[in-house]
């Protein structure tokens, strides 16, 4: 995608795609969510969070617009018993490639930095690190 669009901020690419970005004062738990209604796509992101998890948010609920454009996964999660762990992953790596591109980690491949130095140099979380493909 960084390719087609000459950039890898989730929030650009957002914008390219004619995906609307809500900041909102969402509860403590709830850090973002995707939303496609009328023909129109939305990411709501929670403000209170800093702005590089802001950053990490946008890119996976842009993982979920571009992959899953009209999967509901909260009235999924709420009302089924269908896993919604295959989504969340794929939005997961979504994330994680366009915020770390290929050409970011090369260029770094001959000093001595970890792929979890990247990850917080890039804002992702440590926890997903591991599904950067390269």
């Amino acid at each position: 995608m960084k390719t087609k669009h000459k950039t890898s901020d989730p929030f650009e690419l957002a914008s390219l795609k004619k995906i609307h970005i809500i900041p909102w004062d969402l509860h403590e738990e709830i850090l973002g969510f995707y939303k496609y209604d009328k023909r129109n796509k939305y990411i709501f992101i929670n403000n209170n969070l800093d702005n590089e998890m802001q950053k990490y948010i946008c890119a996976h609920e842009l993982g979920h617009a571009i992959l899953h454009p009209r999967v509901n996964t909260p009235f999924l999660r709420k009302n089924t018993l269908f896993s919604l762990d295959k989504i969340e992953v794929e939005a997961d790596i979504f994330a994680v490639e366009i915020l770390i591109p290929d050409e970011l980690l090369y260029e770094n491949m001959n000093n001595t930095t970890t792929i979890y130095e990247a990850s917080a140099a890039y804002g992702v979380p440590s926890e997903i690190i591991h599904l950067k493909k390269y």
